[in-house]
């Protein structure tokens, strides 16, 4: 083998831009992990009918709190009060998908990696 050619190893029997992407994409994942668990101790707020429903989800995509407020409540019209819960949680579940979503293309730039 000539001098200055031929194999130079980045460690692990590995050329060296694998090793180097090897570090990277395991840096990434510790940071997405990080990530992942700040995300999951958000929480998530939204409304339906002019803030008659209130619901909060968590970043784990739970249902921790809702609210009603009692003028909502009308025993003739309860299709009414099951759209404003159902839309108030849907919205926060979006909320929480939407900021989850934002996280991960800042930390992959955009990679489109299916986040």
């Amino acid at each position: 083998m000539a001098k200055g050619k031929g194999f130079r190893g980045g460690g692990m029997g590995m050329p060296m831009n694998q090793a180097n992407m090897m570090k990277q994409a395991q840096k990434m994942q510790q940071e997405m992990m990080k990530m992942q668990e700040e995300l999951e101790e958000q929480t998530y707020e939204a409304t339906a009918g002019g803030g008659m429903v209130k619901a909060i989800v968590s970043g784990k995509k739970e249902l921790t709190s809702l609210e009603i407020d009692p003028e909502a409540v009308d025993p003739e019209d309860v299709e009414m009060l099951q759209d404003l819960i159902i839309a108030a949680v849907n919205e926060a579940l979006r909320t929480s998908e939407e900021a989850a979503s934002q996280s991960m293309n800042k930390l992959t730039g955009g990679l489109g990696l299916g986040f």
